[in-house]
């Protein structure tokens, strides 16, 4: 498994496709909802694409607002799901905003991963509430 911080327009090409395939095309969210102006490599924001055997399997961003990384668009091909990939790329986006000095990091997780993240530290921090018609939760971590 090799983690890349994404710093080329192809390997930001390949994450833009994992995307499309798990959030459009998986669970149905609309595309115009799924991209903007953050998918850019000079965006106040981090990239990061996981492969496997060369090809792309799954991929997540970080936002930097207010010195606090906001997780995003973390997601996993169906095949490579509960093999570890997701663990690898949040604690990845964390290693990334630590660098970067960012204290605390939060994301909006889907309600049914709402376990993963908490072993992985993160705590609930909201009631459920809809985003692209899916149950999600405001997680917290302190770094």
């Amino acid at each position: 498994m090799n983690v890349i911080l994404i710093d080329n327009e192809n390997d930001l090409e390949r994450a833009f496709a994992i995307r499309k395939e798990v959030f459009v095309d998986e669970q149905h969210c609309p595309v115009e909802d799924e991209f903007d102006s953050f998918d850019q490599l000079e965006a106040d924001c981090d990239h990061l694409l996981v492969t496997l055997n060369g090809e792309a399997v799954g991929t997540g961003r970080i936002r930097y607002v207010e010195n606090v990384g906001k997780l995003e668009r973390i997601c996993i091909c169906k095949a490579y799901r509960a093999k570890g990939i997701g663990k690898v790329i949040v604690k990845g986006l964390e290693d990334v905003a630590r660098q970067k000095g960012v204290a605390a990091a939060k994301l909006h997780g889907q309600q049914h991963a709402e376990g993963f993240y908490h072993r992985l530290g993160y705590k609930t921090a909201s009631e459920v509430f809809i985003e692209d018609g899916i149950p999600h939760l405001l997680m917290k971590k302190e770094m």
